[in-house]
């Protein structure tokens, strides 16, 4: 079967994780956030801004020899509430997960405070959220009060 010119062809995985209905333009950030770098060795298909029919556009990660843990899920809500995440075996689709962003965030997001006591280093301290607005993403730090949004959360996983 040969694609019409006006469709888009990428290749099924054998094993691993597609993570679909990313919003338009934040497939590099979701990467950014799993850490892949492309050092690793994952083989990765990226398509950005495809036809959605539930969005209207979206982006795609494929991921292939890589299956995602439950922190990770966590992560990508962070950047794309909407994702589902399909695992795949044997080149079909074995467990499909909806990303869902939790009420509170330990260990996953910085707080921006520089005076916080997460950021103190002598301090065991875990750094906690409460999600205060899921569309557009705010979080707020359980020990200090500070307000940190989406831009600053990807900015955290940049470097």
């Amino acid at each position: 079967m040969s694609a019409k010119p006006e469709e888009l062809v990428v290749t099924k995985i054998r094993r691993g994780t597609v993570i679909d209905h990313i919003p338009v333009g934040q497939a590099l950030n979701v990467l950014k956030i799993l850490g892949i770098r492309g050092e690793e060795g994952y083989r990765i298909a990226l398509v950005m801004n495809v036809d959605s029919k539930k969005h209207g556009r979206k982006d795609i990660v494929k991921v292939e020899g890589k299956e995602l843990s439950p922190a990770e899920v966590n992560k990508i809500a962070l950047i794309a509430p909407e994702a589902t995440i399909n695992v795949i075996e044997n080149y079909h689709i074995i467990r499909k997960v909806k990303v869902r962003l939790p009420d509170l965030l330990q260990g996953i997001v910085k707080c921006i405070n520089p005076n916080c006591i997460t950021n103190k280093p002598r301090e065991p301290v875990v750094p906690t959220f409460k999600v205060l607005l899921r569309s557009p993403l705010l979080l707020v730090c359980e020990y200090c009060g500070s307000r940190v949004s989406q831009e600053e959360i990807i900015k955290q996983y940049a470097g």
